[in-house]
C-alpha cells in the first residue's frame, strides 16, 4: 500500500492560507492510506454519521451516495435555501433583446437561474464563463440540440472571483460586454475587476441565499458530533457558525468545496479546514472533488 497523494488538497492553518509548496510538511499528519492505482478504498463505517452534508434540500443526494458507497455514513442537514429575486425575471428579457460577449456564472445556483432564463428567452447564442467544476456541471445536462447555441468556454486557473476577473479573455475590437447574473450576497470583486480591465459589466442580482428557518435540535446535536462537516458556500459557513453552541469548543473538520468557502471558514474562527487547491475544470465533477476532500478530512 502506498500513501495516498495529497497534492490536490490544502489545509488552512491560521493565520494564512499557504500554497502547497509551503505547506507540504503539514500533510504528514494526515493518516490515510489508499491504493493509488486501484481507486478509492473504503473507510470503515459505524452507526454514527461520519460526514454532515449541508447543501439545500434535494441537492445532497449524489454526494451522499458517493460517500456511502465508500462506507462513509452521512447526515443531511440543509443549512441554506435559495430564493429567486425580481432580477431573475428581468434576466429573460435582457437575454432576449441584448447580446453579450460573455455570461459569467460563479455558482451552481447562478448557472441554474441563467439556464432557466436562457431557455425562456429562446436559447440565444451565449458564451459562458464558469467559476469552476461545480458551476460547469450544471451545464452538462443541457440537451445536445441546445448546446449548439451555448458554449461553456472559460474557467479561471483558480476558482475565485479575483482570478476570474483577471483572466477572462478580452478579444473584442470594441468594448467587451459581460452579463453577470449573481447572488445578491456576492461581493463586487468580479465586476470591479473586469471594469478595471475595460469590460462593460451588467450585474443582475437574480437570487439570494438565506439560512434555513429551523434545524431540529436532536439532528443538530448529532451533527455537531460528526467528525466532518461539508460546506459549499460562505452562506453555509455562516449558518453553521450561528447554529453551533459554544463554537469555540467545536474543533472538528470542515471540508469546503473551494478556497472562497475555506476563507470564510477561517475568518469565522474554524481551524481544521480543507479544500481542493486546484480543482480541475476539464473532465471533473464537483461531487468527485468533494468526495476526495471528505475522504482525506474524514481520516484526520
Amino acid at each position: 500500500m502506498a500513501p495516498f497523494s495529497l497534492s490536490s488538497f490544502s489545509p488552512i492553518p491560521p493565520p494564512a492560507i499557504p500554497s502547497f509548496s509551503s505547506s507540504s510538511r503539514q500533510f504528514q499528519s494526515i493518516r490515510i492510506y489508499l491504493k493509488v492505482d486501484g481507486g478509492l478504498a473504503s473507510l470503515p463505517t459505524s452507526s454514527n454519521p461520519k460526514v454532515v452534508v449541508t447543501r439545500e434540500r434535494g441537492k445532497n443526494g449524489k454526494l451522499i451516495d458517493a460517500l456511502e458507497n465508500r462506507g462513509i455514513k452521512c447526515l443531511e442537514v440543509p443549512l441554506i435555501q435559495h430564493t429567486r429575486l425580481p432580477d431573475s425575471d428581468n434576466l429573460c428579457s435582457v437575454l432576449s433583446c441584448t447580446s453579450f460577449d460573455w455570461i459569467v456564472t460563479t455558482s451552481p445556483e447562478a448557472g441554474a437561474v441563467f439556464l432557466d432564463a436562457w431557455k425562456a428567452a429562446g436559447t440565444p447564442n451565449a458564451r459562458v464563463a464558469v467559476m469552476g467544476a461545480g458551476t460547469a456541471s450544471v451545464f452538462e445536462n443541457t440537451l445536445p440540440s441546445l448546446k449548439k447555441s451555448l458554449n461553456v468556454a472559460f474557467a479561471p486557473s483558480k476558482a475565485t472571483g479575483k482570478v476570474l476577473a483577471a483572466e477572462l479573455p478580452n478579444h473584442c475590437n470594441t468594448r467587451c460586454t459581460v452579463l453577470y447574473p449573481a447572488s445578491a450576497k456576492a461581493s463586487n470583486e468580479i465586476e470591479e475587476g473586469l471594469a478595471k480591465r475595460g469590460f462593460e459589466v451588467i450585474r443582475l442580482n437574480t437570487y439570494t441565499t438565506e439560512p434555513v428557518s429551523h434545524v431540529d435540535q436532536m439532528v443538530l446535536e448529532q451533527a455537531v458530533l460528526a467528525p466532518v462537516v461539508a460546506v459549499a458556500s460562505p452562506s453555509a459557513i455562516r449558518a453553521w457558525v450561528n447554529l453551533v453552541p459554544e463554537l469555540q469548543k467545536w474543533d472538528n473538520v470542515v471540508a469546503c468545496i473551494g478556497e472562497t468557502t475555506a476563507l470564510a471558514a477561517k475568518n469565522h474562527g474554524l481551524r481544521k479546514v480543507y479544500f481542493p487547491a486546484n480543482p480541475s475544470f476539464e473532465g471533473s465533477r464537483a461531487d468527485s472533488i468533494e468526495v476526495y476532500v471528505l475522504l482525506v478530512a474524514a481520516a484526520e
